[in-house]
């Protein structure tokens, strides 16, 4: 169902793929938008035991979407590197594809909460002091990975 990739040479294995989505920040979540065309959001996120992590409003047009169609893809990219003494960077990537759920459970929802707000405040407490906050408001997005491949590309 899913394509390889044509440029082999460029392929990341599934653990580099891994430590790129537990240390980025950010990506790109793809879903299919309002009319077919295609809607793609830059999302927050947590990688953790082989599954995606967001929060999001309760409404809104990326909820709309995935109530329509569940299937998604999630694109990352590294912040990339300077090849030494040249202008170009090496810079990786990673794409998922996969089904996105809303996290219903109580219990499962807070640990995904936390596990984001880990990700970004600097402190635990802060972290607990917005879940107890705002965690009413939050839903949490889920992805189900079917597939995952990544790959390094040298800009020049």
């Amino acid at each position: 169902m899913f394509r390889e990739m044509r440029r082999d040479r460029q392929k990341l294995g599934a653990e580099e793929c891994e430590r790129i989505l537990k240390t980025a920040k950010r990506g790109v979540l793809s879903l299919l938008g309002d009319g077919g065309y295609p809607y793609g959001v830059p999302m927050d996120f947590v990688y953790e035991n082989g599954k995606i992590y967001f929060h999001s409003a309760v409404e809104g047009h990326k909820v709309d979407a995935l109530k329509r169609c569940d299937r998604v893809s999630f694109c990352v990219v590294n912040e990339g590197e300077k090849e030494p003494g040249e202008w170009w960077y090496r810079f990786s990537s990673v794409i998922v594809f996969g089904r996105i759920g809303i996290v219903a459970d109580e219990q499962a929802r807070i640990a995904a909460l936390r596990m984001l707000g880990l990700k970004f405040y600097p402190t635990e407490e802060e972290v607990d002091a917005e879940i107890k906050k705002d965690a009413a408001r939050a839903l949490i997005l889920e992805i189900d990975i079917e597939h995952m491949s990544g790959k390094t590309v040298r800009e020049k």
